[in-house]
């Protein structure tokens, strides 16, 4: 019985969900719960490890396929993370190129690399001597819903790439502190179909 009720769902909403599914391209943004790598402080080896944020992200897309599908992306990202009341704010652009299959007409699966090139970096009253990497690769999988024109998923995403930032504390003496700016984040977005 349970069964007839879910097919007679998601027979109801099939027609609604046929443009999401369809060739196309469109605009999404959505909030990402972010932390970064750990923090060392000076020479030290002990880490603080970072307090997850909330950030944002807003972005275009592109999607060819039908049940199978690529979906490309390029997405501007803003995230922060809290270590003990020192905020690390990191802003970049994500390419993620996915691929996914697409099941009940209405939900689909995904995965693929991310492409990040990370545009500016802030760690409060230290300065930012040097980034190891402008450009870092991570990977993003995730599920998804879509209606009609408007699409929602909920992804993981991880850096591959080891980046770290260094920094120069100002205090009476000079140290070199650095941070992993490998993002680790859940991100959920809202997207529309044009």
């Amino acid at each position: 019985m349970q069964v007839f009720y879910l097919s007679l769902i998601l027979l109801c909403f099939s027609p609604l969900s046929q443009a999401q599914n369809k060739t196309g391209f469109g605009i999404k943004g959505g909030v990402n719960y972010n932390s970064n790598g750990d923090y060392f402080e000076s020479i030290s080896d002990n880490a603080k490890h970072p307090e997850k944020s909330i950030g944002y992200h807003f972005g275009i897309f592109g999607k060819i396929g039908g049940k199978i599908y690529v979906k490309p992306e390029l997405v501007y990202t803003n995230t922060k993370s809290e270590y003990d009341g020192d905020s690390f704010k990191m802003q970049k652009l994500d390419a993620p190129i996915l691929v996914g299959l697409r099941f009940f007409e209405l939900l689909n699966v995904f995965a693929g690399p991310s492409f990040q090139y990370i545009l500016d970096t802030e760690f409060e009253d230290i300065n930012v001597s040097d980034i190891e990497n402008d450009f870092t690769v991570g990977i993003n999988f995730g599920v998804g819903v879509s209606f009609n024109r408007i699409g929602i998923d909920l992804r993981y995403e991880r850096g591959f790439s080891e980046n770290e930032a260094t920094f120069i504390n100002n205090n009476s003496d000079v140290s070199v502190s650095r941070i992993d700016t490998r993002p680790n984040q859940l991100i959920l977005s809202l997207s529309f179909l044009l």
